[in-house]
This record gives C-alpha cells, structure tokens and sequence, in this order.
C-alpha cells in the first residue's frame, strides 16, 4: 500500500473501515506512512481507530516519528495536541517529558489536559514528581467525575510524591478540590478503590 493509498484508505465513511486501514499501516510499516497516520490522528472522530493510529506510528522508527510527534502537541488542533501527547506515552521516551508543558497541563480542552497529566506521570524523571504535583494540584476540582477522575489516576502514578500537594489541597478554600484531594489521597492508599467524591 502507497502513503496516497493509505491517505484514501483512512477517508473511508466506515470506522471499520478505517481501523482496518491503521491496522494494516501498522502491520506491515513504512516510514512514508507517518504523514498520512499523523493528519489522520487530528481530525478521526471514533476512539478505536485514534488509537490504532497511534499504534501503527509507534511500530515506525522512533528517531523518525519522536521529533515529528513533539511537533504535534504544538498543534492549533486540540485533538493534534492530545494525539500527540498520546502517543509520546506509548513511545515512552524519557526524554521527550521536556517537552509537556504547563500549558499542555492547563490546556483549557479537557482532553488535552487529560492526555498531558497521564503522560507526564509516566515520564516524569523521578526527582520532579513533587513539581509535577504541584502543576497536578492547580488542576483539583476541575471538570465531570471523568476529568476528576484522570487526574487522581495520574496523582495514583506518582504516588507518595503527590501527598504534600493534595494534603495541602484538602484545607484550602475550594471546597470541590478538597474534596477531589481527599478522594485522591484515598486512591494513593488504595489504588483499587472506587472514586468517589465524599464530603
């Protein structure tokens, strides 16, 4: 299959269709695919096939796709920008933590920011866990239970590290992110627990 072949392939009306198109990029991969998969991660509508697009990048060369990928999360496109954070998680690069920014961490679409926060918990360098925290905690109380939910699992990644910030929280004047921070710290204590907001 060409990369126009490829390109056409993933304009199918079907999901199926164009799941099966990423799947076959990533089966069999060659580095004149990585254009078509990248503009096809900042506009696909269905959350399967986004994400066998972000497995068939991750089987080309990381040398080609890393600098291309950091690129993205540079994107005007909200969905470019959490794509991109997205796939640096499957990369899983030490180095490409540097580049999730407060910005990326504040990103005023959820999904972006959701992407960012579980990304650098993956890939935060284990003496910048506490900063991290911090940036984590500006962001208590944000959302539905989803979005609240996203960052305590990310606040689970960095375990007792994030105890200073969300304790911290738990006696500040945002009632809702003393609340989250209490149901985070319980979530560090018992990563098998239920979420759940309690007063």
């Amino acid at each position: 299959m060409t990369a126009h072949a490829l390109a056409q392939a993933l304009t199918a009306a079907e999901p199926s269709d164009r799941l099966q198109a990423a799947l076959t990029a990533g089966t069999h991969p060659d580095e004149s695919y990585l254009d078509p998969l990248l503009e096809r991660c900042a506009i696909e509508p269905d959350f399967y096939v986004r994400d066998m697009l972000t497995w068939a990048i991750a089987r080309l060369p990381h040398e080609l796709v890393l600098p291309r990928v950091i690129g993205e999360t540079q994107s005007e496109t909200a969905q470019a920008r959490s794509q991109a954070l997205h796939t640096l998680s499957k990369l899983a690069d030490p180095r490409s933590f540097s580049v999730i920014t407060s910005a990326h961490l504040h990103d005023a679409d959820d999904e972006v920011a959701r992407a960012a926060w579980r990304t650098a918990a993956g890939l935060v360098p284990y003496e910048g866990r506490e900063a991290l925290a911090r940036e984590f905690a500006i962001e208590l109380g944000r959302g539905d239970l989803t979005v609240m939910r996203s960052l305590s699992r990310a606040f689970v990644e960095l375990d007792e590290a994030g105890v200073p910030a969300l304790s911290a929280a738990t006696i500040g004047e945002d009632g809702l992110a003393a609340r989250h921070a209490r149901a985070t710290l319980r979530l560090i204590e018992d990563p098998g627990a239920t979420f759940v907001l309690l007063d």
